[in-house]
């Protein structure tokens, strides 16, 4: 088993693939890791990450993890529900590495996400985007009726079980 990663270990990796990619590349960087550098974790098991383009940053990947022993997964929240109307614009900046552009991949889109995979954790950090001002109860609201009619493309999700899930997560928050 690899070691947890900190917030140390994922700007290593960070600058590592930074320095390996030759062309113009946003990583969309998901889960655990925004946790992790926004503090409210202390460590995560891996990188999830979503790559725009994929190709050198793909061919990059398996090198890095090995040679830094991080475990890294392509994992985003629009493998989970559908793509929430401009994730892209409010996905925040986090650091440019080479020709790299990190973000943290859109806080409503990894709420939503998390609420409809629904584990203990997963409900924990979505309180604390909502404590940390990353997500507004209301525009999270918003943005899951636009994306429910689209749920029907994700046979795995039971969507009065999500809405049901959704109104419980945001409805006692302040807005």
């Amino acid at each position: 088993m690899r070691p947890l990663v900190d917030a140390d270990r994922v700007r290593q990796f960070m600058r590592a693939l930074g320095g390996e990619v030759r062309e113009t590349t946003r990583v969309y960087l998901v889960g655990g890791v925004s946790a992790v550098l926004l503090g409210w974790r202390t460590s995560t098991v891996d990188v999830d990450l979503k790559i725009i383009p994929d190709e050198g940053v793909l061919r990059a990947i398996p090198r890095l993890s090995e040679s830094l022993k991080i475990n890294v997964e392509l994992a985003s929240p629009d493998q989970f529900i559908p793509p929430l109307p401009g994730w892209e614009d409010r996905s925040r900046y986090i650091a440019r590495e080479g020709k790299v552009t990190f973000l943290h991949f859109d806080f409503y889109s990894q709420a939503l996400a998390k609420i409809e995979r629904g584990h203990v954790r997963d409900v924990d950090d979505v309180n604390q985007m909502i404590r940390l001002g990353l997500v507004e109860p209301k525009q999270a609201l918003d943005l899951f009726a636009k994306i429910e009619p689209e749920l029907y493309h994700y046979p795995a999700i039971h969507p009065p079980t999500f809405r049901r899930a959704v109104e419980a997560a945001f409805a006692d928050s302040p807005s």
